[in-house]
């Protein structure tokens, strides 16, 4: 497929829906909510959660932000320290000439854990040492080049997908048809609990990025 990459499988999610595998005249439209719901969850939690799928030739990817505070910084998701580059521009010229060592920064959450919960990727880079994030309103004082995105997704996040792509599936057989479903736009989290549920822990306020 080469839109979003979905968290579940066309075929796991014929099997939520017990369709079976031999049948292949909704493909089309189950890669449509598929899409959809990808968006959705991504737009909710403000995140992705699988690997960064822009592939360059090191394999990583590099963005710029700007910091809200001096000894903290929130970042998209990172999944590894390999190749982990953190770089900051203290006079806002573009120019990134502070860069920093492993012994400057304290990666967050420690040991990718939240809430009791394994699995957690980086999304916060503490100060340790004497620099510090310069702090310049809206511009990009800190750069960062790594592997962005989830090492694995998480079931919660599957099985949430698996519900609102179900759902928004299931209102082509509604009487005279919904609006939106061509757009597969109708059905959001917040329209089904329980994936609201299941999302909340992954919800977070957007990073200012620019990349």
């Amino acid at each position: 497929m080469a839109f979003l990459d979905p968290y579940v499988t066309r075929a796991e999610l014929k099997s939520y829906l017990k369709i079976d595998s031999s049948i292949t005249d909704y493909d089309a439209d189950l890669d449509d909510v598929l899409e959809s719901s990808t968006r959705e969850i991504n737009n909710h939690c403000s995140r992705q959660f699988n690997r960064d799928n822009v592939i360059t030739s090191t394999g990583t990817q590099t963005r710029v932000y700007a910091c809200r505070y001096s000894w903290l910084a929130e970042i998209d998701d990172v999944h590894t320290i390999t190749d982990l580059e953190i770089d900051t521009d203290p006079n806002g010229d573009g120019t990134y000439t502070e860069a920093w060592t492993a012994s400057d920064y304290q990666l967050e959450p420690l040991n990718g854990i939240r809430d009791g919960n394994t699995g957690w990727p980086y999304f916060k880079i503490r100060a340790i040492n004497a620099l510090r994030f310069p702090v310049l309103g809206y511009v990009a004082s800190l750069r960062v080049t790594a592997h962005f995105g989830w090492a694995a997704v998480p079931a919660d996040v599957k099985q949430a997908q698996l519900m609102l792509a179900a759902e928004t599936f299931k209102m082509r057989e509604a009487p005279f048809g919904v609006a939106g479903w061509s757009e597969f736009g109708a059905v959001r989290v917040r329209d089904i609990p329980k994936v609201g549920k299941l999302l909340y822990p992954y919800e977070r306020q957007r990073v200012k990025v620019r990349s």
